[in-house]
């Protein structure tokens, strides 16, 4: 039985996806749940491409024990040194380098020649050596390279030290055949290749990820990059929770293992999601909401028969079991703390007790509290960080009718400790509270993405909003759960600001102690 490397790159390509925007406590705990999950190799991010990623590289890599750790850098010295800096501290430190193979990157994105980039690869990776005991090199568009071209440079670099050879899909552009073809053709070509893991790694962008990872690995693959929910630039990467599946169901066929907890699936898709905001499409293969759905009269008489007629994947299989859940307003504090302890979630008392008021003040509005009401509220609990002075929303207020213009007004306090009342119309109840808000914190803000989700079933469910926003031409995403819509957009709106807030807040702490 073979095993497989799960390669996580949920943090680093994953993050790179349009809205995303992590902050370090959010990705911290990622981190832990990808550890929980059984990935070998967590890439958390690229430390020389901002403090941000830099501090949070450093803070997964210090904390994460059984899952290896490692950070992206290009063929620079000073990203290579920056990584070490921020990696040093892991149990394994491990760095993953790259650079471009294809013609056209070559000639139109390096401006190098082939011997150039042959001769860049090498010093990376013998200065990567002298650092790192584990090195991760890339031949970046490796599918649009010719193949005597990946031989050459790759018998260079595995000679240099390198000790995983990744073999990208960058574009999404090779069908499974080729892909499984060119695997063959380098593991046979390549001086060494016996020595090192080969890896592969592949985008969506033809909806072949999938096929393509499988086909690596019927061809000699022994690690797979992807990311949780497929999320990813462009079209996305491959989603690990698919492969890791794929593989257990299919294990006659393929003969290997990942050693993934499968259990942890859903928790963490569900996970990922409500961090980054990027919600899972209800026919994902594995995680969406409708992957255990039957409608047809056909397929539900099979089912009732025997569920495997239709039914190859199991929802206890991934953890997605439905639990009875008894907690309500006359639950006490050691039920709650139970439960969220069975939920997998480990907090400190001061932020169980402050997510245990905010569910008994949900139980006193709600009749039936679901696990994925409790799982927002803990979750909520459990990214929570010390920030420095933002806005705090006391109140707002709607008045609309049809007939009449839409006016928000918003009370809250800001970072300089007063309490203002703005107010504003616009041409609906939400653009209302956004012109409102827009006051209020005084800067120039465009929506780029807005859109409100039910947390569970029935008329009172929780309604969570995301926002993706810039704010004085900077990027940042809020979110927000509430049962009433509105003010979940509110508070979500100024989820975003003040993240922007605490972002310029610690990178002035940092530059003081620098100084």
């Amino acid at each position: 039985m073979r095993k497989i490397d799960i390669f996580d790159t949920t943090l680093r390509d994953g993050e790179q996806s349009a809205g995303i925007n992590l902050n370090t406590q959010e990705k911290l705990e990622i981190a832990r749940q990808l550890e929980k999950y059984g990935v070998s190799i967590i890439e958390a991010g690229f430390p020389a491409s901002s403090p941000g990623d830099f501090e949070a590289v450093k803070q997964i890599a210090g904390t994460v024990k059984n899952s290896i750790v490692t950070g992206l850098a290009r063929s620079i010295k000073s990203d290579i040194e920056t990584s070490w800096e921020a990696l040093k501290g892991g149990v394994q430190p491990h760095l993953h380098t790259f650079i471009a193979t294809s013609p056209i990157h070559m000639q139109y994105k390096l401006n190098k020649t082939p011997e150039q980039v042959i001769e860049i690869a090498v010093e990376s990776v013998k200065l990567a050596r002298k650092y790192f005991p584990l090195v991760q090199w890339s031949a970046e568009d490796a599918t649009r390279s010719d193949r005597d071209f990946l031989v050459r440079i790759m018998n260079e670099v595995i000679k240099a030290g390198a000790t995983t050879i990744n073999i990208p899909d960058t574009v999404g552009y090779a069908s499974p055949i080729e892909y499984g073809s060119l695997f063959r053709y380098l593991s046979e070509n390549v001086m060494g290749i016996e020595k090192v893991k080969l890896s592969a790694h592949c985008h969506d962008d033809l909806g072949l990820a999938t096929a393509n990872t499988l086909a690596a690995i019927e061809n000699g693959a022994t690690q797979v990059e992807g990311t949780i929910n497929g999320i990813g630039e462009r079209a996305g990467n491959v989603a690990l929770e698919e492969i890791a599946v794929a593989l257990h169901i299919r294990n006659d066929y393929y003969q290997a293992e990942s050693g993934i907890v499968l259990k942890e699936t859903k928790r963490t898709s569900q996970l990922v999601s409500k961090l980054t905001g990027v919600v899972i499409q209800p026919n994902k293969a594995v995680v969406g909401k409708n992957a255990f759905a039957h409608e047809s009269g056909i397929h539900q008489d099979g089912m009732l028969k025997n569920p495997e007629t239709y039914e190859i994947i199991t929802p206890d299989l991934i953890g997605d079991v439905t639990t009875e859940l008894v907690l309500g307003k006359h639950s006490g504090r050691h039920a709650f703390f139970d439960r969220a302890e069975q939920m997998g979630f480990v907090l400190s008392n001061e932020k169980l007790n402050a997510a245990f008021v905010a569910f008994k003040k949900l139980a006193d509005r709600k009749k039936e509290i679901t696990e994925e009401d409790l799982f927002v509220l803990l979750t909520d609990q459990q990214v929570q960080t010390s920030e420095a002075e933002v806005y705090e929303l006391e109140s707002v207020q709607v008045q609309y009718g049809t007939s009449n213009i839409p006016t928000a007004t918003v009370q809250a306090k800001t970072p300089s400790g007063e309490v203002e009342v703005v107010s504003s119309t616009g041409a609906g109840s939400v653009e209302a509270i956004f012109n409102t808000l827009e006051k209020l914190v005084n800067g120039k803000v465009h929506i780029i993405d807005y859109r409100v989700s039910s947390v569970s079933k029935g008329r009172d469910a929780l309604g969570e909003a995301v926002i993706n926003l810039s704010f004085n031409d900077v990027i940042s995403t809020g979110r927000n759960a509430s049962q009433d819509v509105l003010e979940a957009s509110a508070k979500a709106y100024l989820n975003a600001i003040n993240r922007q807030i605490v972002k310029a807040h610690y990178q002035e702490q940092r530059e003081a102690v620098a100084q």
